[in-house]
């Protein structure tokens, strides 16, 4: 019962505990980077502009309506175009806001707390036109993909990861979101990680209603090991750490 009761709090406000606490923001401390660096000859793909995507269903209130989590997936590969859509949906940069000629903050397609946007989207991909099998990351301000690794016998690594859920290893691609945590705490310190779930709850979401859009069908999972969805995604588990995946496929 004890858990239970701290985890009731936890979904409580904690702003009232914020007042005798100095940020490390308020400290003038260096804010973390917006987005996660990578080697100079990373391979890297570009991704369809948004202002070029065509979709098959536009209409917002049907597609709310539609909206359902999917469970079973034809062998229809995605295009690159989709592909390119979901990621803009769900985390696209619209613009990047600037302050003391420094590169301050990202303004999405999903609402963050305080602009801060602490996730990372990484991809299996197992069935995209023009995409090899393997772990990619979506580089939001930049729109486009870069390619991680290759994965061995990656859908029954994501069957496994995902406690026995075998409809993971049977989708087109499985968005997994991971937490940059600091860039939050640097902000918000104890009140930063309520708000941080929240807005991976705004991101899923938004991933759901695109995919009604192309004809696909998505499916939210909390339940998974974290151990072994962290090493898929190869991060340290602490400073960054998986919090959120859906399997994404035709139907």
């Amino acid at each position: 019962m004890d858990k239970i009761n701290n985890n009731r709090n936890f979904m409580k406000s904690n702003y009232k505990d914020m007042e005798n606490i100095v940020t490390d923001q308020m400290k003038d401390l260096p804010q973390p980077p917006l987005q996660k660096g990578y080697e100079k000859d990373s391979e890297i793909i570009d991704l369809i502009p948004i202002e070029k995507v065509k979709i098959i269903n536009d209409n917002l209130i049907q597609n709310i309506g539609n909206r359902k989590s999917h469970r079973q997936y034809n062998d229809k590969p995605l295009t690159l175009e989709e592909l390119s859509f979901l990621l803009w949906a769900s985390q696209g940069v619209k613009s990047v806001y600037e302050r003391n000629n420094k590169s301050y903050a990202t303004f999405r397609t999903v609402p963050s707390a305080g602009a801060r946007h602490p996730f990372e989207t990484y991809l299996l991909i197992n069935n995209v036109t023009g995409l090899r099998e393997g772990l990619y990351r979506y580089l939001a301000i930049e729109h486009k993909l870069i390619f991680i690794s290759e994965l061995k016998n990656q859908s029954e690594k994501i069957i496994e990861a995902t406690l026995g859920q075998k409809f993971t290893g049977t989708a087109t691609a499985v968005f997994i979101w991971s937490c940059v945590s600091y860039r939050g705490e640097w902000r918000y310190n104890i009140a930063a990680h309520k708000a941080m779930l929240l807005d991976a709850g705004h991101i899923c979401q938004n991933l759901y209603l695109a995919c009604e859009g192309i004809e696909a069908g998505a499916c939210a999972i909390g339940a998974y090991d974290q151990e072994k969805i962290d090493n898929i995604i190869d991060v340290d588990g602490e400073n960054e750490f998986s919090v959120y995946l859906s399997p994404v496929g035709k139907y």
